[in-house]
């Protein structure tokens, strides 16, 4: 069975007294609100992190709007899981780890905290001289890794990524290295297409506003549509306008577009085009792995940039403001990044 995102679990307390933690709870939608817990101790088999970044991803802003069917979430819950820290304690029978290793995380949930605990399945071991709030991310770039390779991208196709957020950009950078014929990138702000076009972007188009279709903005400059399109967007109604403008045989690569589509889809579209829909999470652990250790090589080889879209920094204690900044759709807002380190008391 492959392994799947996960929440360790985490006891909230009344007390602020030794041995407890700050850590973020969303109560309810757009109500999250700083809580004590206990510190975790790692069980056999586990670690536990001192967490220092982690970075608020568009699947966060979904729980904390509401946008997630009640069948995927429930509230209250924790938040966060593009975390970056350092392990500070080591359970039983684990090898090869050490305490004080810098690392990265990947498929754990609710680190919005100081400690979690995790296996290491999970970890990413980074270079001591690493700097942390740059490995955050790093946890995005195996499902971007996964979904070129599936993709299929060859000099002789054309690519489409709508949205340049942060995962956009990520895409960006990533799918520029499979060497497409045009890598067209779509975005609402100037400022996120002007990275996207320093990224390897070789066309960029502004979309007026969310609702404009974007065959309308395009399709004078390909008018056949894209062989390859990487729905880069929170909502699942950027599936409709993706299958709009794919290409005869083409493919859709659901790197975004997994919140709940309020259009309806016609799958006879989906037919006759011939399209290929691919989901981008890896398959088996083995390939998680992989793709894990190309994501670091590719940052420490300077070919992914991961501290240029970092925008805004807020303490753990400011949670909501952060989240609040990051909620509000703006071209100079890209990712925004709790420190769980520094605590305002």
């Amino acid at each position: 069975m492959v392994k799947r995102m996960s929440v360790p679990p985490m006891e909230l307390v009344e007390s602020n007294g030794p041995g407890t933690q700050k850590c973020a709870v969303m109560k309810d939608v757009e109500d999250i609100k700083i809580k004590r817990a206990k510190i975790p101790e790692p069980k056999e088999g586990e670690i536990r992190v001192k967490i220092k970044w982690v970075g608020i991803c568009g699947s966060d802003l979904e729980v904390f709007r509401g946008d997630r069917e009640p069948e995927f979430i429930s509230y209250p819950t924790r938040l966060g899981h593009e975390v970056a820290g350092v392990i500070d304690k080591v359970g039983e029978n684990v090898t090869g780890i050490r305490e004080g290793d810098q690392v990265a995380l990947r498929y754990v949930w609710g680190a919005f905290a100081e400690y979690v605990c995790c296996k290491p399945f999970s970890v990413k071991v980074l270079p001591q001289d690493f700097p942390l709030i740059e490995g955050s991310l790093i946890e995005v770039l195996p499902g971007v890794i996964h979904a070129a390779e599936i993709a299929d991208i060859s000099p002789n196709k054309d690519v489409l990524i709508m949205g340049q957020g942060v995962s956009g950009l990520i895409l960006t950078q990533v799918i520029s290295l499979f060497s497409p014929r045009n890598l067209v990138v779509t975005d609402l702000f100037e400022e996120k297409l002007a990275l996207g076009k320093k990224y390897g972007a070789t066309h960029t188009y502004k979309i007026p506003t969310p609702s404009t279709k974007t065959v309308d903005i395009i399709k004078d400059d390909f008018p056949d549509g894209f062989d390859i399109v990487v729905p880069a967007l929170l909502e699942g109604d950027g599936m409709v306008d993706a299958i709009d403008v794919a290409a005869q045989n083409g493919k859709i690569v659901m790197y975004g577009c997994i919140g709940t589509c309020n259009q309806s889809i016609d799958f006879f579209k989906v037919h006759k085009k011939r399209l290929d829909i691919f989901s981008t999470e890896p398959k088996r652990d083995i390939d998680n792995r992989r793709y894990f250790d190309q994501s670091l090589q590719l940052v420490l080889d300077g070919l992914v940039n991961t501290k240029e879209m970092i925008t805004d920094v807020f303490s753990l204690d400011q949670v909501a403001d952060a989240f609040a900044l990051r909620n509000e759709p703006k071209g100079d807002t890209l990712h925004v990044m709790i420190d769980c380190e520094t605590i305002k008391e």
